[in-house]
């Protein structure tokens, strides 16, 4: 639990209150390897902070293809926070890459919490600041034109430790290349 707290603390500082009512809603869960926190179609309606293991967030073209858009590992939260927040059916699906053990919590009893401790309100309004504006505009640029070679550089720098915990045809998929392409570039390191 004090990974969690740890967690949140580093968007707002909160109160005892506030931990011991956001405790009140958190539920441990263990997701197996290949098994799904959502499945594209369906609504959001929990959040899981990632204790120990891995998960993606990818959909399906019509081709069949696999397209990934995040990973999420230790100290990540994961949601559909989109379908949560409009309350539609997913456009994406979010599953286990390994055994993972996460915290879990309801985001509609989430939200009223945010109504009654400004602290959680806070932590709400930083973690929607930094992750969704703040990241996601830069990652939108790079993705869009950036080649391969300075995709596949930038999410070494940024996840050091996740390249051996992925499949080649998982970062092929995360970059929007083939894992033939993928291997040329690792070729030429």
């Amino acid at each position: 639990m004090q990974q969690f707290w740890d967690k949140v603390e580093t968007y707002a500082k909160l109160s005892e209150q506030s931990k011991a009512a956001w405790t009140n809603i958190l539920k441990p869960k263990v997701y197996e390897k290949d098994q799904y926190f959502i499945l594209e179609g369906e609504t959001g309606q929990t959040v899981a902070f990632v204790v120990k293991g891995l998960f993606s967030k990818f959909h399906t073209t019509q081709e069949g293809d696999v397209v990934i858009k995040r990973f999420f590992f230790e100290n990540f939260f994961v949601a559909s926070t989109s379908s949560m927040l409009s309350k539609t059916p997913s456009l994406f699906s979010i599953r286990s890459l390994e055994q993972s053990t996460v915290l879990e919590y309801n985001f509609q009893e989430f939200k009223k919490l945010t109504e009654i401790y400004s602290d959680i309100a806070a932590f709400y309004i930083r973690y929607m600041e930094l992750h969704w504006i703040i990241e996601k505009e830069p990652l939108e640029i790079s993705f869009r034109h950036d080649t391969a070679k300075v995709k596949y550089a930038d999410f070494l720098k940024t996840y050091p430790l996740l390249e051996s915990r992925l499949k080649l045809h998982e970062i092929a998929a995360y970059l929007g290349i083939t894992p033939t392409q993928l291997s040329r570039i690792r070729a030429e390191k």
